[in-house]
């Protein structure tokens, strides 16, 4: 059963600003070099963990997790239009192991998947129906937030089930390092924000490019120097990549929402994203992780990172 993964940042300013021609054409260059390999394993079953960002998951009902049995895209920064390609019996199979292997997971049946999720798989699979997909939502926004611990967990079970599938399987992780959008929380925000917290779905245009408009306006204050957002966290990122490549599953289990706010900004969290497809490869045993691309980047809020990794040779369940 063979499997491969790819972990990497997402950011919807790519489209809207420039951090300058250098810089962009060697993020571009490998995000075409991986779709170049993912072209070429022709992966049966794409498995994407992503977060959100109040576009298709609410207070209304958070879950921690969710999989995505029909799942369609959420439309926010024109990036992917129309349903996933969803293999609804998979999905579902997967669901009931995921269950059976004690980790409480929701499933959802109208799944609105944003760019978290549409990103990589326009970017790496050359669109969000090319392959069948399942959609993993890993909440990395909705504070209280589950545990980087239940995040091992939940990949580990859905690495198990999977492990028994005689696919080619590609993981997608998506989500991370450090940056710090202005996503706003419960608690501390006027009251007409919070309704849009717990039941904003499918806003007017016109209320969609407002929100965008200011995180376009954060990351070129960012950028500039100014503004609230914390810096981006080279050192951070870079330990975690390194975590990453040597499988230190303890060390990512262990990270706690405080540290990793405080050293990787409130998008540090969807880190969780990363976490569970990791966990996912380990479950097929031993593998070789490269880090296939690394710079932080104001322009965009995004520490940005690409990661591959496939089993070590020979190690393979």
């Amino acid at each position: 059963m063979p499997v491969k993964l790819i972990c990497a940042s997402h950011t919807p300013l790519m489209d809207f600003c420039s951090p300058g021609a250098e810089v962009e054409r060697a993020v571009r260059d490998t995000f075409a070099a991986l779709a170049a390999e993912v072209r070429d394993y022709n992966p049966e079953l794409v498995v994407v963990f992503g977060p959100d960002h109040f576009n298709g998951f609410f207070y209304d009902l958070m879950p921690s997790f969710c999989i995505g049995v029909r799942a369609a895209a959420a439309g926010d920064w024109d990036i992917g239009h129309g349903p996933l390609a969803v293999p609804e019996a998979q999905a579902l199979a997967l669901v009931k192991a995921v269950l059976a292997d004690d980790v409480d997971v929701a499933y959802s049946y109208r799944m609105q998947a944003d760019h978290g999720f549409t990103q990589p798989l326009e970017l790496l699979c050359g669109g969000i129906a090319r392959y069948p997909a399942i959609p993993v939502f890993v909440n990395g926004a909705a504070k209280p937030l589950p545990s980087c611990r239940r995040s091992v967990a939940l990949g580990r079970a859905i690495g198990r089930h999977l492990a028994g599938s005689q696919q080619r399987i590609l993981l997608i992780g998506s989500g991370g390092l450090s940056h710090d959008p202005p996503t706003p929380q419960m608690g501390s925000v006027p009251p007409e924000v919070e309704e849009f917290l717990i039941g904003g779905r499918n806003p007017t245009p016109e209320a969609r490019q407002a929100r965008q408009a200011r995180v376009v306006a954060t990351g070129q204050a960012l950028a500039r120097g100014e503004g609230p957002s914390l810096p981006l966290n080279a050192e951070w990122d870079q330990q975690l990549m390194e975590a990453f490549r040597v499988g230190d599953f303890d060390a990512l289990a262990a990270l706690s929402d405080d540290a990793i706010l405080r050293d990787g900004g409130r998008g540090g969290q969807e880190i969780r994203a990363w976490i569970a497809a990791f966990a996912a490869l380990a479950e097929f045993g031993p593998y070789d992780a490269q880090v296939r691309y690394y710079h932080p980047i104001q322009e965009w809020i995004a520490g940005m990172g690409m990661m591959s990794a496939q089993p070590r040779a020979g190690a393979q369940a």
